[in-house]
């Protein structure tokens, strides 16, 4: 019988997240298959079944979510994300208001307590939450250009809707934290491009952040961790990321953050669930290098007191070499115990992975 590599406890886990010295680095989203990964290698992917993510992850559709909400307009359906718009013309905002989805009457949030009660009751760490936070969520209501000329000429009309949305995600994330017990919160933005914030850092601090700070305040009054997946170069971004309450950032993508700069500049004050760039490093490289960047991100992130967490920087996909992901996995979870011990974890080291993982083939 295989054995298993046994996920961290919930204590441990938060000990990573709060920078309190965890035993080993925790993975979070670390087997993230995405496109055409399934389809290139099937039930060859069971051979990774002996690992587990230690986060729980309990997701929800979008609470602004137009094909819910009984709109009076057909919907544009089809095309790329950034290329729909659901309110085409300021008219139609009042409409639009008037009918977002209230967590009250939402099924999904019953669904969503049930799945997070089970999930707890393994003593695992779970999260709840959705895709699209503020930026990406508009860009699918407004159309990416006109919401980036919306933030200089449309400022009033964009206010009220960004209120708007924020009201519902607060109400949503308060009827969630007080009908069950999540240990975070995970969401995304993809403010970032490959040099730098897709929009400029004045407009994000004067017409973004002050939603993301009730959002991250109303996370940190139910004890909540504020998970962050934001693609791209978010450098100039991430002291508003900091002051509003994102507690983890993720990816702090490759070749468009510096590593070594960002834990200078910010290590200490967020903790970072760094993804291995899923583009080069996995695509391209021989497993030892796969191993070698492992390290190096581990090296970089991993501090005495914590605040790394492990994972894909994004959807693995069709085309990546199957024993790539297994070094990642497998030097992810191997190294991660054994840097833990060299920084001074109190607790013993884990068996070795590879003694572990092999013994299945």
């Amino acid at each position: 019988m295989k054995r298993k590599w046994e996920p961290l406890s919930r204590e441990e886990v938060i000990k990573a997240v709060e920078q309190k010295g965890p035993s080993r680095i925790p993975l979070c989203r670390a087997k993230w298959w995405g496109e055409g990964l399934h389809e290139q290698y099937g039930d060859d992917l069971k051979r990774f079944d002996g690992i587990e993510d230690d986060v729980i992850q309990v997701f929800m559709p979008n609470p602004i979510d137009p094909s819910r909400m009984d709109l009076s307009w057909e919907l544009a359906t089809g095309g790329a994300h950034d290329s729909r718009i659901v309110l085409d013309d300021w008219s139609k905002l009042d409409e639009f208001v008037e009918k977002m989805l209230s967590p009250e009457s939402d099924p999904e949030v019953q669904r969503v307590v049930g799945e997070v009660e089970r999930a707890r009751a393994t003593g695992r760490y779970v999260q709840f939450g959705w895709w699209n936070l503020f930026f990406e969520r508009f860009w699918l209501l407004r159309g990416m250009e006109n919401l980036l000329c919306d933030y200089y000429v449309e400022q009033e009309n964009l206010a009220r809707l960004y209120d708007a949305v924020c009201g519902v995600y607060c109400r949503y994330a308060e009827a969630v934290a007080g009908a069950c017990k999540p240990d975070g919160f995970w969401t995304s933005d993809d403010l970032g491009h490959q040099t730098g914030p897709m929009m400029g850092p004045g407009i994000f601090h004067e017409q973004i952040f002050p939603y993301y700070k009730r959002v991250g305040d109303t996370l940190k009054s139910k004890g909540i961790h504020f998970w962050l997946h934001s693609c791209g170069d978010n450098t100039l971004l991430m002291e508003d990321l900091i002051e509003a309450g994102v507690t983890v950032f993720h990816p702090v993508q490759k070749h468009t953050m510096d590593e070594l700069a960002t834990v200078e500049q910010f290590g200490g004050r967020i903790t970072f669930l760094a993804g291995i760039d899923v583009q080069h490093t996995l695509q391209e490289k021989t497993p030892d290098s796969v191993r070698e960047e492992v390290r190096f991100l581990i090296d970089t992130f991993d501090r005495p007191e914590g605040g790394m967490c492990m994972a894909a920087g994004n959807g693995i996909v069709g085309g990546t070499p199957i024993e790539n992901i297994e070094a990642f996995l497998e030097e992810a979870l191997e190294y991660g115990a054994v840097h833990r011990g060299s920084v001074g974890s109190s607790e013993p080291s884990r068996p070795s992975f590879s003694s572990l993982f092999f013994q299945a083939f």
